[in-house]
């Protein structure tokens, strides 16, 4: 009786040896960054998704220029949260912005991430805009020197205005402010 019994014990040690190895285990939140990350202000800057190298022909001083021509918004993210999966807010430009309404998703198992709705002002220069944010915070490095907070993702305009079409989308970075 005792061989069954040592044969299913040994058994039991070799698959729950087998399950953790192939369990990387928690990771987490950011990498080190928690959803209380979010708050506060960000430097907010969106790029078309032009594949085209802009900064690589040594015989032009056309680069920076190129470069620029990249740029699709520069602006603010102001962040608030009431919990920690619900997000409000602005993006602020010179001349203009947007409030902003989102969710965060992911603080307790891994990298948070937030989808935001960004809408037009009544009475602006704005009223009846819409654009959606979805980004996610980039991976703190365990050994990394002074680094900053940044919410990497994806921005697409959800409505058109000002004769520009919906459905234009960029890339978008936002750097936290001290």
């Amino acid at each position: 009786m005792r061989a069954p019994t040592l044969f299913l014990a040994s058994a039991i040690a070799v698959l729950s040896g087998f399950a953790l190895a192939q369990s990387p285990g928690p990771t987490p939140a950011g990498g080190g960054w928690d959803v209380s990350t979010l708050a506060g202000k960000w430097t907010y800057r969106s790029f078309l998704n032009d594949p085209t190298l802009c900064c690589q022909d040594p015989d032009t001083n056309t680069d920076a220029r190129n470069l620029l021509n990249l740029l699709f918004a520069e602006a603010v993210f102001t962040f608030q949260l009431s919990s920690n999966t619900t997000l409000t807010g602005a993006i602020d430009w010179q001349g203009g912005g947007l409030d902003l309404r989102g969710t965060v998703t992911g603080g307790e198992t891994g990298t948070p991430a937030v989808r935001i709705i960004g809408t037009g002002r009544p009475n602006t220069g704005t009223a009846g805009w819409e654009y959606d944010y979805e980004g996610r915070l980039a991976y703190r490095w365990p050994n990394g020197v002074n680094q900053v907070a940044a919410l990497v993702g994806s921005v697409i305009r959800a409505k058109p205005h000002n004769g520009n079409p919906a459905g234009v989308v960029a890339s978008f970075i936002a750097v936290k402010q001290p």
